[in-house]
C-alpha cells in the first residue's frame, strides 16, 4: 500500500515538473515569436527608401560588351505592418516594356536580409540572402538564378549602397567563365 502512495507521489511530482516545463517552454516560445515578428532597426532602414524614385540603369550583356542604358521608375513601400518592403519597378529595356516586383525582408531570427524578384522577362524567381556591410554602407546579397540560354543556374551577387536620403544604387554581378562581372547598375533618385 505504501508503494502505491510513493508511486502516486512520484507521478504527481513528475506531472508537476512536466507541466511547469511545458509552461516555461510555452513562455519561451511566445517570447521568441514576439521577437521574430516585431519590426526593428533593420526594418526602419528599409522604410527610409519608401516612396517614388526615378531610375537610371546601365547594363552589360556580357563581359566586355558595350554598356546599354535605360531609365524608369520605382515605387517602394513597407507592407504587412512594416515587416517587408515591396518594390515595383517600371522601365523600357531593349525596346520592350519592363516591369518587376521585388520583396525585401529582414529575418529577425536568422539575422539576415532576404530578397525575392520576379519580372515580365521571365517566369522564374530570383532569391537572395544578404548581410549589412559597413564598408559599402549597404547590403551585400548572394544568390542564384536560372539562365535559360545556357540552361544552368548562375551565381549572383547584388550590392545595395545607400548614399543619402535621396540616392541609392543597386549593382548586380554574375559569373561568366569562372569570373565575376558587373551585369547591371541602377541609380535611384528620389522624385
Amino acid at each position: 500500500m505504501k508503494a502505491q502512495y510513493v508511486l502516486a507521489a512520484v507521478i504527481g511530482c513528475l506531472l508537476t515538473v512536466n507541466t511547469a516545463s511545458a509552461q516555461m517552454d510555452s513562455a519561451a516560445a511566445h517570447k521568441a515569436w514576439m521577437a521574430y515578428m516585431t519590426p526593428g532597426p533593420e526594418h526602419q532602414l528599409l522604410a527610409k527608401t519608401d516612396g517614388d524614385w526615378t531610375t537610371d540603369m546601365t547594363f552589360w550583356k556580357g563581359p566586355g560588351a558595350p554598356p546599354e542604358k535605360a531609365t524608369g521608375s520605382c515605387s517602394n513601400k513597407m507592407i504587412l505592418g512594416g515587416r517587408y518592403q515591396e518594390s515595383r519597378y517600371m522601365s523600357d529595356m531593349m525596346g520592350m516594356p519592363f516591369e518587376g516586383l521585388g520583396t525585401t525582408a529582414y529575418d529577425n531570427a536568422r539575422k539576415m536580409y532576404l530578397s525575392s524578384w520576379i519580372d515580365n522577362m521571365g517566369t522564374g524567381m530570383m532569391m537572395m540572402e544578404g548581410k549589412w556591410d559597413a564598408t559599402v554602407n549597404g547590403i551585400v546579397y548572394t544568390g542564384k538564378s536560372f539562365d535559360p540560354s545556357s540552361q544552368k543556374t548562375m551565381e549572383l551577387r547584388q550590392v545595395i549602397k545607400f548614399q543619402d536620403a535621396n540616392n541609392y544604387t543597386m549593382e548586380m554581378y554574375r559569373m561568366a567563365n569562372g569570373k565575376e562581372f558587373k551585369e547591371m547598375e541602377i541609380a535611384f533618385k528620389r522624385k
